[in-house]
């Protein structure tokens, strides 16, 4: 390896080494905070790291609030949410892959165009019908706006276009029905893209605030971003400590799933670009 190609390598090794510090320091300051008393989180000087660990934060993050119920809450919105998703998804998906039918091309436009859409654009009428079948403030308003997802379906979509047509035929031969076919034979060959897709939702609506800040106003159906809010006091202010503390709590997990899952992650995502 001649000294060019080492100095291009150590040059990409520094910027992987910059952006990796640009987007983990946030989580560090957090982690750094929730060990903080509050007068070494005001203090005029700044410590990268506590004088001492203040394990009161954790403890207060859940005596201050329902922690506990919010982690709760957000378990199943996220796993109804999911459930629903792949359960809608991957017939369509599968459909939209590998069977031949009039409009198939100009449905998977709509598809295309449906990733175009944001949520917000959409909010104001779901909110409006959710509220005339008296949904609001329960788990369904939470889980049905988002049951049908267009990038799940072109996730699926795209692994299951890059699976040999000659194994489908195989099974139909076999006798097995079009439904048996997709979640027998097509959902275990997509799992890489399976978990890429579970991982994208749940993170998404794990970390949702604007939906469920519409959406329910009970304390006792709120996902975490929105129990978090309760940490504010209109006279106290916000209480920063166990505020991080809560935030730390609250993120752990998405850390934890996505270290667990993150080859089968890569894998879906470049399955899923395999085949148009």
């Amino acid at each position: 390896m001649n000294s060019r190609n080492l100095i291009g390598r150590a040059i990409v090794l520094a910027l992987l080494f910059l952006g990796a510090m640009l987007v983990l320091t946030p989580f560090f300051w957090m982690l750094s905070l929730s060990f903080k008393s509050q007068a070494e989180i005001f203090s005029p000087t700044i410590s990268l790291f506590p004088d001492q660990l203040q394990w009161d934060n954790y403890r207060a993050a859940f005596e201050r609030t329902t922690l506990l119920r919010f982690l709760v809450n957000g378990l199943v919105v996220c796993g109804g949410i999911l459930f629903f998703q792949i359960l809608f998804a991957l017939p369509c998906a599968y459909a939209l892959a590998q069977r031949r039918f009039r409009g198939r091309s100009l449905i998977f436009g709509l598809v295309l165009a449906g990733l175009l859409v944001p949520f917000h654009v959409t909010a104001i009428p779901i909110f409006l019908g959710l509220a005339e079948l008296r949904l609001l403030n329960t788990y369904g308003a939470l889980i049905l706006p988002f049951v049908a997802s267009v990038f799940g379906i072109f996730l699926f979509r795209q692994a299951i276009s890059a699976m040999p047509v000659e194994l489908f035929e195989a099974a139909r031969i076999d006798g097995l029905s079009e439904g048996a076919i997709a979640w027998r034979i097509a959902l275990p060959l997509a799992m890489p893209a399976a978990t890429a897709f579970a991982i994208f939702s749940v993170v998404a609506h794990w970390n949702d605030l604007f939906w469920p800040l519409i959406a329910i106003s009970d304390p006792a159906l709120a996902p975490p971003p929105r129990g978090i809010l309760y940490f504010r006091d209109e006279e106290s202010g916000t209480d920063v400590g166990p505020l991080m503390a809560a935030a730390v709590v609250i993120v752990a997990p998405m850390v934890v799933a996505f270290l667990l899952a993150q080859r089968r992650f890569i894998q879906g995502l470049a399955v899923g670009g395999l085949k148009g």
